[in-house]
């Protein structure tokens, strides 16, 4: 082949062998997002340790966009913690306030009735048909901690999933194209 053939090979494996490390790369940092993610579900007790607040019910407190960060702990759930629960029937969490906590006698279970803190009434019209109360495996964590505002970029790509895959694709490309 000669001196131009050989040079030719060598720079396009060069390439190749680029593409693929910036591939490989691109593979390392999903795995340790995930990796943060099941860990920060260990440390907080809660399979969801981040949830967005996607509507006004919590306002003023919380208001759409914000950010919580939740923590589950063997402790009882008392009258006015934030808890965020999942109701059957219903993929999307809800963020509340505990407004009553019915504890049985007979049985020692603990009955949670929830409202937000912006709307008229409690939540018995969102649980599912003919609940009056959660329990304990309806919630899924306490919120602890908040950051205003930083949620939005999750609503945006909710709600306009075309700035979604805009975004991913244009991180994407630029992750395998980058150089080091």
């Amino acid at each position: 082949m000669g001196f131009v053939g050989d040079t030719v090979e060598s720079i396009r494996s060069m390439q190749i062998r680029q593409v693929l490390m910036q591939i490989i790369s691109l593979g390392m940092i999903v795995t340790s997002a995930l990796i943060i993610w099941k860990g920060l579900m260990v440390v907080t007790g809660s399979e969801s340790p981040v949830v967005v607040v996607l509507s006004g019910s919590m306002e003023p407190g919380f208001k759409r966009g914000d950010i919580l960060f939740l923590h589950m702990s063997k402790d009882p759930i008392r009258t006015g913690e934030i808890v965020v629960f999942n109701v059957d029937g219903r993929e999307i969490p809800i963020v509340h306030r505990v407004i009553k906590v019915h504890e049985r006698q007979d049985t020692a279970e603990v009955e949670i009735l929830t409202k937000g803190d912006n709307n008229f009434g409690d939540d018995r019209l969102l649980y599912a048909q003919g609940q009056l109360w959660l329990q304990q495996h309806h919630i899924m964590g306490r919120a602890v901690g908040y950051l205003p505002y930083v949620g939005w970029v999750t609503i945006i790509m909710t709600e306009k999933p075309f700035i979604k895959y805009l975004l991913i694709g244009a991180l994407g490309l630029l992750v395998i194209t980058s150089k080091e």
